[in-house]
């Protein structure tokens, strides 16, 4: 297969993640500020979520962008991650409609880890085969302490749930900048 189809596949399931997540939200009965205060967790997860699937979608691209050839192999590491970040849209409701509550949370902060362990199988199996992108990995530092603080997470959701929902945000953040290892090779 080519990595043209494997990209447009992707992007279209991630495009309906997108959708199914903002189809969560929910039109208020009211037409004042008031009426909006109740929704605030839910459009609050919205962001981190979309932020989250946007990032995903973004080295998603770096990755195929970067390598000449696709195997089986590369093909259900995709699917893998697929399958993680599709399970986004069902935590980030859960979690926005309890307000953040302990278990939501730490189930949202495990659909992250397991979507970053899908995107390092992925790169892995990519980089069997390809030089140049595992060149452009190196070590992965910043790969590997994002799994690492989402295992952080998941535990302090669990004792400390603004806690937890903080480090979530601490990842996003590190992840929003544009990766340099990408961004210089193309």
């Amino acid at each position: 297969m080519g990595k043209g189809r494997l990209e447009a596949f992707s992007d279209g399931v991630i495009a309906i993640i997108i959708t199914i997540m903002v189809l969560e939200l929910k039109v208020p009965h009211g037409a004042d500020w008031a009426a909006l205060q109740p929704l605030w967790p839910v459009f609050l997860s919205y962001v981190l979520s979309f932020i989250y699937v946007g990032i995903y979608w973004n080295n998603h691209h770096h990755l195929i962008h970067t390598v000449s050839k696709i195997t089986g192999g590369a093909l259900w590491g995709n699917l893998h991650l697929l399958f993680w970040l599709s399970l986004v849209p069902f935590v980030t409701g859960w979690m926005g409609e309890n307000h953040f509550a302990a278990l939501p949370l730490a189930c949202y902060g495990f659909i992250l880890f397991m979507s970053s362990v899908a995107y390092y199988v992925l790169a892995k199996c990519l980089a069997a085969n390809n030089e140049a992108l595992r060149i452009a990995l190196g070590k992965d530092r910043k790969g590997k302490l994002s799994t690492l603080l989402y295992l952080i997470g998941i535990g302090l959701s669990l004792l400390e749930p603004m806690a937890g929902f903080a480090v979530y945000v601490i990842v996003a953040m590190i992840w929003f900048i544009p990766d340099r290892r990408f961004e210089v090779r193309q």
